[in-house]
Formats: structure tokens, C-alpha cells, sequence
């Protein structure tokens, strides 16, 4: 997921008229920065798949044959198969294109076992100088694995701390939960066939200390390892002036969502 663009946001603006220009701009930067906190939060958890892929460490199985290496320098601090914890340092230097993402800097990845075993946790800092096209992130991820079936293996993510940096220097700083759920390509060694579940979850996101936005899981999101968006599932927005539902339509792979306000009106998104 990355940013959105309101395609009839002048539209948009005329029906919310009892609304100030403030609060509609605020809002309208809330839901950008939602979209690029989600991005950077599923790449970074994609590249520890990678890492620990790589290394034998997804699960007991070969090689992914990711980009990341050709990308990242990657280390590991034990690399002993099967003895845990692990912690690999992914490094971008100071800039490293891979899968069309800049990013320069450093995580940490630490795994407590295989990811996907039961009770596994996952856990991913930012460095204190990385970076994802441009902006500053920073904060921790941990992803504990609650599978109870090993057909749709499961996580339930936490985000603590997180702060994102625009090149401009605004600030928005956030938080949440989610579930999410592996709902193909758990037994194939490649990673561009895996698709994923959000069912439940929340994100909190606020500008500079002050502005907030809310964005509810209402029906599960689609996301699919090959599609560099949501492909389907509904989000609630709440924020200044946002009260709707965010539709990104009918699990096709392009970059399109609808917002229906809850006047009832809708505007048609265009995710870029």
C-alpha cells in the first residue's frame, strides 16, 4: 500500500463545506501518511521474511532466491542451523534500490525460532538513520506467530514507537495491532506467490502531536506478495473530518479504491 490520492478531491471538499480547509488538509495528509506507515511497515517485514528465508530461518527450508542480497548487506549473529535466538542486520548503505523501494540505513531482525513456528516472535527495529524513499522511519515491529493451523499461518503484529519523517520535516508518529494471516504459498519455497489476510486490527496515526486519524479493519484486507497494493477488504477512517469506509474493491491487482462518506456519497481513489 502506498500513497493515496483523492481523484474528486475538489468534490470531496464542496460536500464536507461545514468543515474547515484545515481540518479537510489534515485530514487529507493523515491518510497519506497511513498509506506510506503501512508500506513501509509490510516492507520491512518483508525483507525480514527474506533475510531469514535466505538464511534457513523462515522455516526448514532453502533459499527464497530474494533481492534483498543483491540489494542489502546481510549478517547474522549465529548462523548455527536451528539454534536460536537470531538477530540479522540488514544494511542498505547509504542507498539501495530493490523491488523499485529506496532505502538506505539499517534494521535489525530477530527471530526467537523459525517464523513459522507456533509461538515465534519477530521482532524488527529501525535503525537510528533509516530511511524508505526519502523518509525517516523509525520505531519497533513484533510480529508473534499464533498459528493454529499450519496450512494459514498467523501473526498478530504490533507496532510500538513508530515515527515516520517527510523530507519536509513533518512528523506523524503512530501505533496499532493487527492480525494477519498467510492465505497462499505457505508450502512453495518462492515468495511471489504468497498472499496475505489482515482480519482485525487498528492504526492510530498523528501529525506533529496534534491531528489524529483512526483506520479500523471492518472486512478483511487483501494483500498479495506480487500486488503493490491492497487488493481487497475495508478499512473505517475516522479523523477530522474523515467518517467513512475506505473500499479497495474486488481482490484485482491495480490502483483503485473507492471512500464513501457517511452521507453516503463516494469518491473514487487513485493509490500511486
Amino acid at each position: 500500500m502506498k500513497k493515496l490520492h483523492f481523484y474528486s478531491i475538489g468534490l470531496l471538499f464542496l460536500s464536507l463545506i461545514s468543515c474547515s480547509k484545515e481540518d479537510i488538509v489534515v485530514d487529507r495528509e493523515l491518510v497519506n501518511a497511513y498509506a506510506e506507515i503501512e508500506f513501509s511497515n509490510e516492507v520491512d517485514f518483508n525483507s525480514g521474511i527474506e533475510a531469514a528465508s535466505d538464511n534457513s530461518s523462515f522455516s526448514n527450508r532453502a533459499s527464497s532466491n530474494s533481492e534483498l542480497s543483491s540489494c542489502a548487506t546481510v549478517t547474522v549473529d549465529n548462523a548455527t542451523p536451528g539454534v536460536f535466538p537470531k538477530t540479522f542486520t540488514v544494511d542498505f548503505g547509504t542507498g539501495c534500490i530493490s523491488n523499485g523501494i529506496m532505502r538506505s540505513g539499517i534494521i535489525t531482525v530477530t527471530i526467537s525460532d523459525y517464523i513459522m513456528n507456533t509461538g515465534s516472535v519477530t521482532t524488527i527495529v529501525r535503525g537510528n538513520n533509516y530511511y524508505i524513499n526519502s523518509r525517516k522511519v523509525e520505531g519497533t515491529i513484533v510480529y508473534q506467530n499464533t498459528t493454529t493451523d499450519a496450512n494459514t499461518p498467523q501473526w498478530n503484529r504490533t507496532v510500538t514507537n513508530g515515527k515516520t519523517t517527510t523530507t519536509s520535516g513533518v512528523v506523524y508518529t503512530h501505533s496499532g495491532t493487527r492480525t494477519v494471516k498467510q492465505i497462499a504459498g505457505v508450502n512453495t519455497i518462492a515468495l511471489l506467490d504468497n498472499i496475505y489476510e489482515v482480519t482485525t486490527g487498528n492504526h492510530t496515526i498523528t501529525k506533529n502531536g496534534n491531528s489524529t486519524l483512526t483506520a479500523t479493519v471492518v472486512q478483511p484486507l487483501i494483500k498479495k506478495y506480487a500486488c503493490p497494493h491492497i487488493s481487497q477488504g475495508q478499512l473505517d477512517l475516522q479523523g477530522n473530518v474523515l467518517d467513512g469506509i475506505l473500499d479497495y474493491g474486488d481482490n484485482t491487482c491495480d490502483y483503485y479504491a473507492t471512500y464513501t462518506h457517511s452521507n453516503g456519497v463516494v469518491y473514487d481513489i487513485v493509490l500511486n
